[in-house]
């Protein structure tokens, strides 16, 4: 059997009668891809198709490096490709500190379990996503740095065994906290009176990190206002007008306090509910009418009520020749400004007023 030069990533043989075993060639490495018959020629494309599903597709990605800011977190990206036939029976996460290597993470058929008591509740491997085996890793300490290994093993259809791994250097540092800069709140600097609207510092570093937040201009004179990373106003003043600034410090800082630059705040004069729109107009105001309630006896008396709304009047009227209450009609009397009142005529008023004005002269007959 002959052999040519490997080209890139793929390797070309001439198949000839003899003996080769396919699984020995690829045992190289301790990794097993396959196996072939001894004592019969093997396709050069067997030989292609395995080399590029164990070698290539099924390489796990990662990076060598990552820096950690100390009681934050960070997470070690190892991923792959997951292929049909290819089962994810087991992952190792390991960590080398010190010459020492310990298993800090692993998970099989029984589930997930962390095996380092130092990083329990701190470390975790997305459940539900298939090809992503990385590792977050949260309130990192110092001496969680170190090198750490991800490792997959995958079982075929046929039961071989494929085995990878990456690993990844973490190194954990104290970060001093950044100089902040402020965030202004949805309607920005210029604000209308009775508005809501907020500040917030925002600053970068090992946390905790604290805040304060100040009115006036930094190196003068200023006053405290708040310890919490955003300054919140209900209800907006003209008197809040004015000149704002935040300082941050955290313990990696050694006690350094960064400030932000001042940022003005204008509360305009108009409210917030009667702030118009462009080219918009404010509706008139609503005159609150006077009424009157009448009634009618045999002669009218007229007495004057306050209301907020209309008051309807029941006036009785007698049949003109029995003189008995048969039915009432109703009506709105109110006043037009001009402190005379001004009745709704119908035809049912109208013979009313007829039958009143009759029965009177009868009975001063």
């Amino acid at each position: 059997m002959s052999k040519d030069r490997r080209k890139g990533s793929v390797l070309h043989l001439h198949s000839v009668p003899g003996v080769w075993d396919l699984s020995q060639s690829a045992r190289k490495g301790g990794q097993t891809c396959g196996s072939g018959r001894m004592g019969e020629p093997v396709q050069i494309v067997v030989f292609v198709m395995a080399f590029v599903t164990c070698n290539a597709l099924l390489d796990l990605t990662g990076v060598h490096q990552v820096q950690g800011t100390w009681m934050g977190s960070v997470t070690l990206p190892c991923t792959y490709m997951p292929l049909d036939g290819f089962t994810q029976q087991t992952l190792i996460w390991s960590m080398e500190r010190d010459h020492s290597t310990s298993t800090i993470f692993r998970r099989d058929y029984s589930g997930d379990h962390v095996l380092l008591s130092q990083f329990r509740n701190r470390v975790s491997v997305p459940k539900h996503s298939p090809g992503d085996a990385s590792l977050l890793i949260e309130n990192l300490e110092i001496p969680d740095s170190g090198h750490y290994t991800c490792q997959v093993i995958w079982r075929t259809k046929d039961n071989s065994v494929i085995t990878r791994e990456v690993t990844t250097t973490v190194k954990v540092v104290k970060v001093a906290a950044t100089k902040p800069i402020i965030r202004a709140g949805e309607l920005g600097l210029t604000v209308p009176t009775g508005a809501r609207t907020s500040l917030t510092c925002v600053a970068s570093g090992s946390p905790p990190i604290s805040y304060r937040w100040f009115r006036g201009t930094p190196g003068q004179k200023a006053l405290l206002l708040s310890r919490q990373a955003e300054l919140v106003w209900d209800s907006l003043q003209p008197s809040d007008t004015g000149k704002y600034y935040c300082e941050v410090e955290n313990r990696a800082g050694a006690g350094a306090v960064q400030q932000s630059d001042a940022v003005e705040l204008t509360v305009t004069g108009m409210t917030a509910t009667k702030q118009l729109s462009e080219g918009g107009s404010e509706e008139p105001p609503v005159a609150t009418e006077l009424l009157y309630e009448v009634a009618f006896h045999s002669t009218a008396d007229v007495t004057r009520l306050e209301a907020n709304g209309e008051v309807p009047v029941k006036c009785p009227h007698k049949d003109a020749d029995s003189k008995t209450e048969t039915s009432n009609d109703t009506f709105t009397v109110k006043n037009n400004g001009l402190d005379s009142i001004h009745m709704r005529k119908n035809p049912e008023y109208e013979n009313l007023m007829n039958a009143m004005e009759l029965e009177y002269e009868t009975e001063n007959v």
